[in-house]
């Protein structure tokens, strides 16, 4: 029994294919296949059914695979502390984002990032937060830009800034003329709102119950643009984070008065993760970013 094997196991147990899993470990198929039979062989235990049409994992394939995804986290931090050892500022570092933070902060972050640890290879993964944390907490995240509050036993957080809402109406609708809104300006009001999985969606829930509004039900984006546009037609009102707010003269983005509605985003990392270095600088490189 190798770690090689107990990848192939993993991707398997994840991919619920055979094929699709060799895909993902860079094998053939017949390769994998054998080398599980082995695996098999050597516990003395059956890890799959096996059927023309899908992979079946036996409850000790399930127990074993989840032993397994230990080890190799493991054998993957052993790595980064070698390479972290060597320069804690060079070398791979995965910086996952969640789709409606992603495009609108990453490009400023970036450059900034590679002006000052120019040895670090960033590689950016956007995700819905769910999956964020699953990468997170199974090693292939190094650290990930989440909305916080995350309450996790084994993840760390730093608060990086606080991003408001803002109402964005058509500029043909009632609303458009006013230089500020209050809360309560929008009871009765519905409002469009993204699809389920987006944590916008549930902050902006949040903010519905606050002001005594409700959700369009007829409609649920998939992302915010999709939201501008529908509010461009005329088809309903939203909340839009300020680092989101586009140029298109079609919408009008309102400030709310008063102590505005807001998501808090923060930087989150496994806790005594082999990067805590890099990853504290690159807290410090944000929180200067965003000063400016």
């Amino acid at each position: 029994m190798n770690l090689r094997d107990l990848q192939y196991l993993v991707a398997v147990v994840e991919q619920r294919h055979f094929g699709k899993a060799a895909e993902q470990c860079h094998t053939s198929q017949p390769t994998l296949s054998m080398q599980l039979k082995k695996l098999e062989g050597t516990l003395g235990v059956q890890l799959f059914e096996r059927s023309s049409k899908k992979v079946m994992v036996t409850p000790i394939g399930e127990a074993i695979a989840a032993k397994a995804r230990h080890i190799l986290q493991d054998s993957r931090d052993i790595r980064d502390m070698a390479k972290a050892a060597q320069d804690p500022f060079a070398g791979e570092f995965r910086l996952g984002a969640f789709p409606t933070l992603a495009p609108y902060f990453l490009p400023r972050a970036v450059p900034a990032i590679h002006r000052k640890l120019p040895k670090l290879k960033l590689l950016l993964i956007e995700e819905k937060t769910p999956l964020l944390l699953e990468r997170l907490k199974a090693g292939t995240l190094d650290a990930a830009l989440l909305a916080l509050p995350v309450d996790d036993d084994g993840l760390e957080t730093i608060p990086l800034f606080d991003d408001p809402f803002l109402l964005a109406v058509a500029s043909t609708h009632p609303l458009a003329k006013r230089k500020h809104i209050r809360q309560r300006d929008l009871k009765g009001e519905r409002l469009l709102l993204l699809e389920d999985g987006h944590c916008l969606r549930s902050q902006a829930l949040e903010v519905c119950s606050l002001i005594g509004s409700s959700e369009h039900q007829e409609f649920r984006a998939t992302s915010l643009e999709t939201l501008r546009q529908m509010v461009a037609s005329g088809v309903g009102i939203t909340l839009m984070p300020q680092l989101a707010i586009g140029k298109d003269r079609s919408v009008r983005y309102i400030p709310f008065e008063g102590l505005a509605p807001s998501r808090s985003i923060g930087l989150v990392w496994r806790t005594h993760a082999a990067r805590a270095q890099c990853i504290l600088a690159i807290r410090k490189i944000l929180d200067a970013l965003r000063a400016r």
